[in-house]
């Protein structure tokens, strides 16, 4: 599922302009970018949850030319689905 087809979606569930679901959609993902560059955690309960993750510094390799790098400490965003949804993903697979 694409963004403008959840706004799609939001549009015809809600009885709503597509212009009205377009602002819904933006105002929740701009909201969870604001509390993810916060480093805050996102719940959903039933969905999951979202939280940054710390990486320590490394070496690596460039697969190209061999040569040995420092990658750089970072921060990266991590979803963890919920018991629910993750129950009901599984019994989509256990019907077929």
């Amino acid at each position: 599922m694409t963004k403008a087809d959840l706004i799609n979606l939001i549009s015809e569930k809600a009885g709503i302009t597509r212009v009205k679901a377009e602002a819904v959609v933006n105002t929740i993902f701009d909201s969870m970018n604001e509390a993810l560059m916060k480093n805050d955690r996102i719940e959903i309960r039933g969905f999951g949850s979202f939280v940054n993750r710390e990486y320590g510094a490394y070496k690596g390799r460039n697969p190209r030319t061999g040569e040995i790098i420092e990658v750089e400490p970072k921060k990266l965003p991590f979803f963890k689905v919920g018991k629910e949804l993750k129950e009901e993903i599984n019994k989509l697979d256990k019907k077929k």
